[in-house]
């Protein structure tokens, strides 16, 4: 789909900024109006003389986060001094994190989720978060599934909701996770999930360490099962390696994609790095490891994201390739399994401990290749 301005379309528009850019250090932050010299910055506090040295720095406070953070504006010159404090854990840049590039899926049939639903495992009873550009409200494969929606980025233009897709991303990945069995378009590794769209990216697909951190946080407030995270940075964000923990301790599936550096080794992106979260890479239809697929210790599980066809907004489908792809495979089969009683960590090891090893390295497929269909304990011996 075009952008009625400029001609280009959205998914190229993904596609030049590619993979995540990490941000070191507070250079760069735009300031606040009337003063060249506030930032806005992450704070992480063990105390709370730590929380009120925060504040009474702060120009403003933007966001206050129930696991001991808070996203202020401050004066620079300030920052060195929280830095030291012993009862601050940290002060980091708002720095922000982007969807991984993208490209398309063979892979429903792949990681039999077709057995599945064959077997009439559709998900229905789970609530799977798609943590991205948003969701399309309108769309035919998906309206059915769709519960409640967060924007923490709202939509630019005349959009229905406020977290409605106005990139292309999110819709692509909640189609992969959840799009609904009717006979028309595609549909997904489950299909009677509850989607839940949490838009933390903007329209050119990013967005800022602490909004993403926020919908963490929403989503494991909201007893959500399942978080999918298709983004990520090439360098970690304390105050979402925060968020990981309170929503992983609250009982959330946290799934990312591991990022598009490849070729590479040891460089698994950021949330997928963080133990609290399933680490995906991609493989394309051949069973081969996709060539931008990152790799590293921390890749848990493989799944397709080469030509994967989804949804797109506006009714349409398209075909997009990345670890962004492969991730809402995971995604969807963990709500499968959480649908039938499974907790975060019981599905986290049953997906493991059934994927289908293809041969790859383990840094590469981690266990190996998502198989829904055995992690529900079907017969899936039509893998080929």
């Amino acid at each position: 789909m075009s952008d009625d301005t400029t001609g280009v379309t959205r998914r190229n528009v993904l596609k030049t900024t590619g993979v995540a850019v990490g941000v070191g250090g507070l250079g760069g932050l735009a300031t606040a109006k009337g003063n060249d010299n506030l930032v806005e910055v992450n704070l992480g506090y063990s105390e709370q003389s730590g929380r009120r040295a925060a504040e009474n720095a702060a120009s403003s406070v933007v966001r206050r986060f129930n696991f001991d953070a808070m996203t202020i504006e401050v004066d620079e010159n300030a920052v060195k001094g929280l830095r030291k404090r012993g009862d601050v854990r940290y002060v980091e840049a708002n720095g922000q994190m982007h969807a991984f590039a993208q490209s398309t899926p063979y892979g429903i049939d792949r990681v039999d989720a077709d057995v599945a639903h064959d077997n009439g495992e559709t998900g229905a009873g789970a609530d799977v978060a798609i943590l991205d550009t948003g969701i399309d409200s309108d769309h035919p494969d998906l309206q059915a599934n769709l519960g409640e929606g967060k924007a923490f980025v709202s939509a630019k233009g005349p959009y229905n909701e406020s977290w409605d897709d106005d990139n292309d991303h999110g819709t692509h990945c909640a189609g992969t996770a959840d799009a609904v069995d009717n006979d028309e378009g595609v549909v997904g590794v489950s299909t009677e999930a509850t989607l839940h769209a949490v838009k933390v990216l903007d329209k050119r697909g990013s967005g800022s360490f602490s909004d993403i951190a926020a919908g963490i946080e929403y989503t494991a407030d909201q007893g959500w099962d399942v978080a999918s995270m298709s983004l990520g940075a090439s360098s970690g964000s304390q105050t979402i390696k925060d968020a990981c923990t309170y929503a992983y301790d609250r009982g959330v599936f946290l799934v990312a994609a591991a990022g598009n550096d490849g070729p590479c080794s040891d460089c698994v992106g950021y949330p997928a790095a963080y133990s609290e979260v399933v680490a995906v890479s991609a493989t394309d239809s051949n069973d081969d490891l996709a060539s931008f697929s990152s790799t590293g210790s921390e890749v848990e599980i493989a799944a397709p994201g080469v030509d994967v066809e989804s949804t797109v907004p506006g009714g349409g489908y398209d075909v997009f390739s990345g670890t962004s792809m492969a991730c809402p495979h995971v995604a969807g089969a963990g709500a499968q399994l959480m649908a039938n009683g499974y907790t975060n960590t019981e599905a986290r090891d049953r997906l493991a401990s059934t994927a289908e090893d293809i041969g790859l390295a383990s840094n590469e497929q981690g266990a190996g290749l998502l198989d829904t269909a055995a992690a529900l304990g079907l017969d899936s011996s039509d893998d080929l």
